[in-house]
């Protein structure tokens, strides 16, 4: 991407008024040290900045897989520069790139899931379908698993799992038989030849304030040339490692799959005892790793929506680390 399309993207980070909140609720009670703040996800640096603006003296770690991101981002925290490091991977590697840049543990970390503004509205990209390019969908542009690759070399049964898994499309069997027909003749090559076949698919599946049809053949696609939610396990391992006893795991998400991952994994963290239902008394020795301060997700309200419709389908779900070590 040339350097003018970088420097011409706006974005509007979703929730960051809560974001922000957590993040200050949980820097009051660090004393005598530097709050230290991990951003798993930066993109366009919209979080970190405002953290590093409304928390002063704080540190933070910002960690993409984009190297566009990245650039995007030291622009946006030049005025910080003396507090940020950068580093270029993945989140579900944050404990080996803390270790990399000699970090430590944080006493808060932020993943906003999902695909970024400047991704989306990149043609060149191929993550939407409103604008036609190549099938591409890589935040990493260094993969060689593309969206193209995935639908023109996938076996019919993998590609079914795809759509029925990560798309919950109930007609993801005749979509995997209708791309395999469809590749035999042409293959697929751009992201207009891909949303067509959707429309035709899903023609009689129209439901009220259903998204648009290709939607989520498209958020399928994406997750299996990303490995998203095998990353957002994996990341959500890493962060509970990497945090200090009271502090913070901030996770906003866009869709259900990511959500009860999420919602899961906090649950499961914070049960006091693992062992079976049937044992008289606890044997197990479980001590809870995180106090979970969401038990519903948080979602953006009227005048966020206004300025921000994306922000809709953004839910963010909070857990803090206990003082246990036990199970580690």
């Amino acid at each position: 991407m040339t350097q003018q399309k970088l420097m011409d993207y706006t974005h509007i980070p979703v929730l960051s008024e809560e974001v922000i909140s957590l993040a200050v609720s949980c820097a009051n009670t660090v004393k005598d040290r530097p709050f230290k703040i991990i951003d798993g996800t930066l993109g366009c640096a919209g979080h970190s900045s405002m953290l590093l603006e409304k928390i002063p003296g704080s540190l933070l770690l910002g960690i993409d897989r984009d190297p566009d991101a990245l650039k995007r981002s030291q622009e946006k925290l030049a005025p910080y520069a003396e507090r940020v490091t950068l580093a270029e991977g993945e989140y579900a590697s944050m404990k080996n790139i803390t270790e990399e840049k000699d970090y430590g543990k944080a006493d808060f970390i932020l993943l906003d899931i999902g695909v970024s503004s400047p991704q989306i509205d990149d043609p060149e990209r191929g993550f939407s379908f409103r604008n036609n390019g190549p099938l591409d969908m890589r935040m990493d542009q260094q993969s060689a698993k593309t969206a193209s690759v995935v639908l023109n070399t996938y076996p019919e049964k993998d590609l079914c799992r795809i759509f029925r898994d990560y798309g919950e499309l109930k007609e993801a069997s005749l979509l995997a038989k209708k791309i395999c027909q469809k590749r035999e003749k042409e293959k697929f090559s751009t992201t207009k030849d891909f949303a067509l076949l959707c429309e035709e698919v899903l023609k009689h599946n129209v439901r009220k304030a259903a998204p648009p049809s290709p939607t989520l053949c498209f958020q399928a696609l994406r997750i299996e040339v990303n490995d998203e939610l095998t990353q957002l396990k994996k990341g959500l391992e890493e962060s509970v490692k990497l945090l200090n006893p009271g502090g913070c795991l901030a996770v906003i998400s866009f869709h259900s799959l990511e959500d009860r991952i999420v919602k899961n994994f906090f649950q499961d963290m914070a049960v006091k005892c693992k062992c079976p239902p049937s044992f008289p008394v606890c044997i197990c020795k479980w001590k809870p790793l995180l106090e979970n301060i969401t038990k519903k997700p948080v979602t953006a309200g009227e005048k966020e929506l206004e300025k921000n419709p994306r922000a809709a389908c953004a839910k963010l779900r909070a857990a803090v680390r206990t003082d246990f070590s036990v199970n580690e």
